[in-house]
């Protein structure tokens, strides 16, 4: 029973997490050139940066929560993460000027421990029979976070670009709540460790690393793939105002419509494919469909192509539990907190490579100056990149003795 409880409350949490990041996405162009008083090739590179910053915060401070969970456990950092979350959407939502968005975003990313703690906690009660499936659970929630929170920042958008930032404020807060009345710890007292802060750091965390060689190369391209994973939220909105004159509402229809191909993915394909396929090939499976998708979003000529690549690309989600689980497999029940905050670490530094050089591409490319115009150029350094990683994952899995656990 606790381990149900506590499955289902993660999954919530990351479900409101997910509404409250998703339900801002289709206003932030306009709200960008609203507040920055710019033009929307130039907003994209504004909002590369609003995402670098969380980034660099987030690389810097993921690490020393997630350690801090494996001593103190996953509670107290889970609940003042979201509090956090709470704090910088309302500061945002009141934002006169860029300079409070990018205090908003530095907020977050000193506390964005909500993933990689999840993470965690997901670990704490799961069997090495069950892990990729719970892992799955994440996707589900992230699925169905972004069918309501896209579709409802656009609608509301439509009336107040201001309004989708004080309810994702809101859920923070009310996921807080619950945090706190509901949620039972997960981690055991013999699962515990000692504190140690030179581990705790974010290159200190990295250099841990050497304790599983094995496990570089495959990070590697996990970080590879996160670079390319970031044109979605960093240039979704973007390539589609440019290209097809879309309206809030057809950004945040079209991102709802993803949330439901991922719920469907990882709610119900993954769940059937991985017991009978493995992690391992359902992770080959996941990133080359990515490296598709990628590549048809890049040529699309029209609001039908674009939904059929997004269906495409929900195929990739079979990935991202199957990588996970086959890291999570390699090292010890004590060491699942560390590990999620090596990961976190490595998806910030993807952060912060990735929405700066595809907003970049993206403005350059757009921008008078560009020898052509190519509104796609990001996805078409996203499908390169993802390509390689492919490449590298075929090579690194192949060297475990026993990746699936």
């Amino acid at each position: 029973m606790h381990k149900k409880h506590a499955l289902t409350f993660v999954t919530i949490t990351v479900f409101l997490d997910t509404v409250g990041f998703g339900i801002i996405v289709p206003v932030l162009p306009q709200f960008l050139v609203l507040i920055g008083d710019v033009s929307l090739s130039q907003a994209s590179a504004l909002s590369g940066y609003l995402i670098f910053s969380y980034a660099v915060t987030n690389f810097l401070f993921a690490p020393l929560l997630g350690n801090l969970s494996d001593t103190h456990g996953r509670k107290p950092m889970l609940v003042l993460s979201l509090f956090v979350y709470g704090c910088a959407y309302l500061l945002s939502g009141f934002a006169t000027a860029l300079w409070m968005l990018f205090l908003g975003r530095l907020l977050t990313g000193i506390t964005s421990a909500t993933y990689s703690i999840a993470n965690a906690l997901i670990a704490d009660v799961s069997t090495l029979e069950d892990k990729a499936q719970n892992f799955g659970l994440l996707g589900v929630a992230f699925g169905l976070g972004f069918i309501v929170g896209p579709a409802l920042g656009g609608i509301i958008g439509a009336w107040d670009l201001r309004a989708p930032f004080f309810i994702a404020a809101g859920l923070a807060f009310v996921n807080t709540l619950y945090g706190l009345l509901f949620f039972r710890e997960t981690l055991s007292p013999e699962n515990r460790r000692p504190f140690d802060l030179r581990r705790s750091s974010a290159w200190g965390s990295l250099r841990q690393l050497r304790k599983y060689p094995l496990l570089i190369g495959l990070i590697f391209a996990a970080f590879l793939n996160g670079i390319g994973h970031h044109v979605w939220p960093s240039n979704w909105n973007f390539y589609t105002i440019e290209k097809f004159a879309w309206t809030p509402i057809d950004v945040g229809l079209s991102m709802a419509f993803v949330g439901v191909m991922s719920v469907i993915v990882q709610g119900g394909l993954l769940r059937v494919v991985i017991p009978k396929f493995g992690p391992v090939r359902c992770a080959y499976f996941g990133v080359t469909a990515t490296v598709v998708a990628f590549t048809g979003v890049a040529t699309a000529g029209s609001a039908g192509a674009l939904y059929f690549w997004c269906a495409v690309s929900s195929l990739g989600g079979l990935a991202g539990p199957s990588i996970t689980s086959i890291l999570s497999n390699q090292v010890p029940a004590n060491r699942q907190g560390e590990l999620q905050g090596i990961m976190a670490s490595v998806n910030s530094i993807a952060m912060i490579v990735g929405p700066l050089l595809l907003t970049q591409t993206f403005t350059y490319f757009t921008s008078a100056s560009a020898p052509a115009y190519l509104p796609g150029s990001a996805f078409w350094v996203a499908a390169l990149l993802t390509a390689l990683a492919l490449m590298i994952f075929y090579q690194q899995i192949r060297r475990l003795p026993n990746p699936a656990g």
